[in-house]
């Protein structure tokens, strides 16, 4: 790239690069995303735990970690772990960060993964042990490390595009869902629709009010019963800025016969430019970058291409952001204070498909207690 089109969509490394990692989980996530963007960038896990510890050994034997555990609290005793990350199911990871914060400060930082709780009020809980515990708490909000969602982010800081009138995101894509997803009661708002509120977040700072409409996707309802499948939202903002994302994991009959139109885009309109942009992960495992094209008033279209892609690269983001912020170079922003919001936007996207209006995010911060 060069000119106009030198985008800041790499995340920033640490300087520091041994700290030990210790990683609770061994399945996709943190096999194939965590630990493959770890060793391209050189950081140091040294431990890994998983309830199975043949799957804990068979991770790693292959990326070369030291130790492996089949309990993750006989990782949290190893001494050459100083930063924990966690890629278990969510209604389990609260409990383990809790665990982490009961014990001496061995451990400086956790990782934890989206959604951090099964609400906002759980996740203010943990957010709270953590800061009593002085524990540094960074959320892995990956989508906002994809390449292009990042250089985006540069545009809109540098005032290209003007002030920002409309943001889309459109998702025709069919998710792996995991088997523990069907005890959660819950489906696409907490699992991906939280990727693409976050985005907004991360482009625009927090809107004022969601209104959402949800219903139940056909192929998932064929194994359990959800509301939240197939989800439209709009996001309203006190500058006028209006956002939507549409979230279809049905995506047409792709998996019982006929072709299948995948994909997942996203535009912003603004009063002095545009940007369209694709999101490569619904072509996993094939390697594809996502793209931006954008234009302003001063005329043509800029094209800038990257090799790298969201699946596994971006996910060197959010444990890259706590190594600096623990080395003193940068303080992390997607910290467990900030992803509240993103958490109290997902439980108003519940309450407004529930109650068929939109409801205020300070609705959901500002109350005493669990609905």
């Amino acid at each position: 790239m060069d000119g106009d089109q030198q985008l800041d969509y790499l995340s920033p490394l640490p300087r520091r690069r041994d700290i030990g990692i210790g990683c609770i989980g061994a399945g996709f996530i943190m096999a194939d995303c965590h630990l493959e963007a770890y060793r391209r960038a050189g950081f140091n896990p040294v431990a890994i735990a998983a309830r199975s510890k043949a799957s804990a050994e068979a991770v790693r034997d292959r990326y070369g970690i030291a130790r492996a555990y089949g309990d993750y609290r006989q990782l949290l005793s190893d001494p050459s772990v100083q930063v924990v990350d966690i890629a278990v199911p969510p209604d389990a990871q609260p409990a383990i960060i809790a665990e982490i914060a009961q014990r001496p400060g061995r451990i400086r930082g956790i990782l934890a993964q989206k959604p951090l709780a099964g609400s906002y009020r759980e996740a203010l809980k943990v957010v709270d042990l953590c800061r009593e515990a002085g524990l540094l708490l960074v959320v892995n909000q990956n989508m906002r490390y994809d390449h292009a969602v990042r250089a985006c982010k540069t545009l809109l800081q540098r005032g290209a595009l003007g002030t920002p009138i409309l943001a889309t995101i459109d998702m025709r894509a069919i998710p792996h869902w995991m088997p523990w997803q069907e005890r959660q009661g819950w489906l696409t708002l907490r699992i991906m629709s939280i990727h693409h509120l976050d985005a907004f977040r991360y482009w625009f700072g927090d809107p004022t009010r969601i209104y959402a409409s949800v219903t139940s996707d056909p192929r998932t309802a064929q194994k359990f019963i959800h509301e939240d499948g197939i989800c439209l939202s709009i996001l309203e903002y006190a500058s006028g800025l209006r956002c939507a994302s549409t979230d279809d994991v049905w995506a047409g009959p792709a998996r019982e016969g006929a072709e299948a139109d995948l994909s997942v885009g996203f535009r912003i309109e603004g009063t002095a430019g545009l940007a369209i942009g694709t999101i490569g992960w619904p072509a996993y495992p094939e390697r594809r970058p996502s793209t931006l094209d954008y234009t302003t008033t001063a005329g043509g279209w800029q094209r800038p291409r990257w090799s790298e892609a969201w699946f596994p690269d971006a996910f060197v983001g959010p444990m890259a952001e706590l190594l600096r912020d623990l080395e003193g170079t940068e303080p992390a922003r997607t910290t467990g204070a900030d992803n509240l919001l993103t958490m109290a936007l997902v439980d108003a996207a519940y309450r407004s498909a529930r109650l068929h209006r939109a409801v205020a995010v300070e609705e959901i911060v500002n109350e005493s207690g669990e609905e």
